[in-house]
């Protein structure tokens, strides 16, 4: 034992961290062991063997060897610049060491094959910071010999000494297939633990005095502390009905649908308003207490309906109610909201509270709160699509979304959002990825394409090893389990609301004559428009016209933009009052972000997915207004559109909008038309997919020929699109070192679109122009953002101006690079050409002329 000790107080020579906030400097040998505690007490994947996962731990265990070595102890002793980052050395040792780490496989000891599988995982534990290593062998010999004999007799020591802490573990029957399978995950799976592991609350102190073995013995107890601490101790499952309501068809198909072995992916298909949310977490349920999964992640296409969903699911539905996240759970689980601006959810301060005081609802600890890459490692977890497609990039950290991902039961809500040839190319790289690291999926939808619907399961069976097993039974609704049971044969409830007529007004003065009279007769009415520009002016006019209308958009600065929704789901809402007249003129945003009921819809041609969408805010909660007291016989969309049968000019759609014109395809858009008022009403859910495959199917009709030059364009764009997904997604089959290596070099968007800059706006005084806001609300607030080719061509306050630098002089430069401070005038004014109106937004007006 004695012996023991002095070897111990001998590899304390080399210092992992260095001494900050009152604690002293760490030794490497003991973070590293602080790292593996941790490791052992994470979920591990129920897929891999018990010396699978006793490798795991060693090799998080070794994930900072490359810190015993003369080149990075001089960095921390005296600054000294280093030849090479710490994490690659981790790799050169490891690879050196492998006579140590593979000698347990008794079949591939000495077999090259047998190592190269193994260096698979080497290179992914020293991977922990979020990035691959990417020297090559000639450096390792370089590396090795920089760092010193005695390093590399020291680094040997641990590796052997480490070894024998967990002596079961083994690579043995790996395949290099599967090798750089948990790759993957065994670099996100690291990366947490080393989060944990080098928090100072949690672990701290030298231990001059003890054996590494009693070190280690001691320190599990700690590590699994703070595992429960950070957030990451997943309570039990709960049996419990999750709602007290009877449940719909759709609910009801999944609770019984048989669920299938292994990794699955369901695909909800039903209409709006019919309880897609509730029947995918119902089904989830299920597929939790199958052992498919830990927890939840939640995946939406905005941060609106995000925030939507926290509510929905972080809260109680009534006083003295529980919520349906913790109706999950034997205990509170963790439960976080993770987008850009989670920060602003009052939602999630509210569950960050309930972590520090005695309550028995979901809770969210600081440690999970503080990082949006940690949200996705939440019991449930509540967020954008784009959080969720970060993990297939290669962007720093991408492979701990994949790892976090992994153990949850994925919901994809509102999946036709993502139908664009480049999000739908991501989407389907992240559901391969799901099935390959033992993960499910839920995907749900009221429009998804038949096509892609295939895509996206048979990526995921193909992820699973399994052959594609997608069925072309056009039915809906529909309820399908890739390779698994499908069912379209539903009892539905009779709609009280029955079809909605569609009609087609000639222009924006007709629409303003029909929204002038149905307001007159005490209708709520709404416009959707595509574009900005266009809805502040529908505005004005019906001001002039003397009508209450108001408008909603997404060129508000947010703090009045939370105002402007809030205002409109007082009046327009669920249980919203003093509609009766009134006209919300909005864009896109009230598509899915806000449940608004309207008696009047007026709106301008999109495609045939976004109108039947648009559509399902029309008579849309008749059991609270039922058709007797609407001020309107019967529902009807009025859609702004020119004629489809007189097509002369490739601007046919330009001469009855005016920007709102070439928001989407053109060809799309007269597709939509025609089929819609040759169709004269949609019908839902019967006739639902007719009216969305004869647009978005295989044998859509053709176009007129003065649009063929625009359908062109989109079919070149549309591969353009899908290629660049191809390109920016890693190469998960070529395994973590080499599939995700090309993170430093470019950009990787998670949607593609017009470029945007964001504006902070400052009132005259110089105050942020959220008043009353500590930062950074303050500042998040104040944002508004606008098309960079617009913003681009005009002259924007110089960020050099003194009361400009007085303010942001505290940012850091990242922040002050993306941002830009655009201080408003008594009157509006940004610049010439640039105002903003609290009522309206931000306005691009034509300088006056002269």
């Amino acid at each position: 034992m004695s012996e023991c000790k002095t070897q111990s107080r001998t590899l304390h020579r080399w210092v992992g961290k260095s001494a900050r906030g009152g604690s002293p400097a760490r030794p490497a040998v003991l973070h590293m062991l602080d790292v593996a505690a941790v490791a052992e007490a994470l979920p591990m994947p129920p897929a891999s063997s018990a010396e699978l996962r006793q490798a795991f731990v060693l090799l998080a265990a070794l994930h900072d060897l490359g810190k015993v070595g003369d080149v990075f102890q001089r960095m921390l002793s005296d600054g000294a610049i280093q030849s090479e980052r710490h994490w690659e050395v981790t790799e050169a040792w490891l690879v050196a060491f492998d006579d140590i780490l593979g000698s347990r496989n008794r079949r591939d000891e000495t077999d090259h094959r047998g190592r190269r599988r193994r260096e698979q995982l080497y290179a992914a534990a020293a991977g922990h910071h979020g990035r691959p290593p990417s020297c090559d062998r000639d450096d390792w010999t370089g590396m090795r010999r920089r760092a010193g004999d005695q390093a590399c007799a020291d680094a040997r020591t641990i590796a052997a000494v480490f070894s024998r802490f967990w002596p079961g573990a083994s690579f043995e029957g790996l395949s290099l297939k599967d090798a750089k399978r948990w790759s993957w995950w065994l670099a996100g799976f690291v990366a947490t633990a080393d989060w944990i592991g080098s928090n100072t609350d949690w672990f701290s102190g030298t231990a001059p005095d003890r054996s590494l073995a009693d070190y280690l013995d001691g320190i599990r107890s700690v590590a699994a502390k703070a595992v429960a601490e950070a957030g990451l101790d997943t309570p039990p499952l709960s049996m419990a009905s999750l709602f007290d309501v009877e449940p719909r068809p759709m609910q009801a198909a999944c609770a019984e649908i048989p669920l299938r072995d292994g990794p699955m992916i369901a695909v909800i298909e039903d209409e709006t308003g019919t309880g897609k949310t509730e029947a995918a977490l119902v089904l989830a349920q299920r597929m939790l207490q199958a052992g498919k999964g830990g927890g939840l992640y939640v995946a939406l296409p905005t941060m609106a309906t995000a925030d939507a969903m926290f509510t929905r699911l972080g809260q109680a539905p009534q006083a003295g109610g529980t919520a349906v996240a913790r109706r999950l759970f034997d205990a509170p689980p963790s439960l976080v909201l993770a987008h850009g601006r989670a920060a602003l959810s009052d939602g999630l301060r509210n569950v960050r509270h309930n972590w520090h005081v005695a309550s028995d609802e979901p809770a969210c600890s600081d440690w999970l709160a503080d990082d949006r890459r940690r949200a996705l490692l939440a019991d449930v977890g509540i967020g954008t699509i784009d959080q969720a497609l970060m993990a297939i990039l290669p962007v720093r950290y991408g492979a701990m979304r994949l790892y976090a991902l992994s153990s949850k039961i994925l919901i994809v809500d509102e999946a036709h959002e993502m139908g664009d040839p480049y999000m739908a190319g991501q989407l389907a790289a992240l559901l391969r990825a799901q099935a390959a690291l033992g993960g499910s999926a839920i995907l749900l939808t009221a429009t998804l394409p038949l096509s892609l619907r295939k895509r996206l399961v048979d990526a995921f069976e193909e992820g699973a090893g399994r052959p594609a097993a997608c069925p072309d039974d056009p039915g809906y609704p529909a309820l399908t389990v890739g390779g698994g049971a499908h069912r379209t044969s539903f009892a539905q409830a009779c709609s009280t609301r029955g079809p909605v007529a569609v009609e087609r007004l000639s222009g924006g003065e007709e629409a303003l004559t029909l929204l002038d009279a149905m307001a007159r007769r005490g209708a709520a009415c709404v416009w959707i428009r595509n574009a900005v520009d266009d809805a502040v002016a529908a505005v004005r006019a019906l001001r002039s016209r003397g009508l209450d209308a108001e408008v909603l958009h997404a060129r508000f600065a947010l703090a009045d933009r939370k105002r402007h929704e809030a205002a409109a789901l007082s009046r327009f809402g669920k249980t919203g009052h003093g509609r009766d007249g009134r006209i919300l003129v909005a864009t896109q945003v009230v598509e899915a972000s806000l449940d608004l009921d309207f008696d009047v819809m007026v709106s301008d041609l999109a495609p045939m997915a976004a109108l039947i969408q648009r559509a399902g805010r029309l008579w849309r909660h008749m059991d609270l207004r039922p058709a007797a007291g609407r001020s309107v016989p019967r529902p009807v969309l009025h859609v702004v559109s020119p004629d489809p049968s007189r097509v002369e000019t490739g601007r046919w759609l330009a001469q009855v909008l005016d920007k709102g014109a070439w928001v989407y395809p053109v060809d799309q858009q007269w597709r939509t038309a025609r089929v819609l008022f040759d169709e004269g009403r949609i019908e839902a859910p019967g006739r639902l997919r007719r009216l969305v495959e004869a647009v978005d199917g295989a044998e859509p009709p053709a176009v007129p020929e003065a649009l063929r030059a625009a359908e062109n364009k989109r079919i070149g764009e549309a591969r353009a699109q899908a290629n660049r997904a191809g390109q920016n997604v890693v190469d998960f089959d070529a395994g973590y070192r080499m599939g995700a290596r090309d993170w430093q070099d470019r950009d990787f968007p998670t949607r593609l679109g017009e470029p945007q800059r964001t504006l902070v706006l400052l009132r005259a005084d110089g105050a942020f122009w959220a008043e009353g806001e500590s930062e950074p609300a303050s500042t998040m607030l104040s944002e508004v953002r606008a098309a960079e080719k617009r913003l681009g061509q005009l002259a924007l306050p110089d960020q050099g101006r003194a009361d400009i630098i007085r303010r942001v002089n505290d940012w850091p430069d990242w922040k002050r690079s993306s941002l830009t401070v655009c201080p408003v005038a008594e009157d509006g004014t940004i610049c010439d050409g640039l105002r903003y109106d609290a009522e309206f937004g931000l306005l691009f007006e034509a300088p006056p002329t002269r």
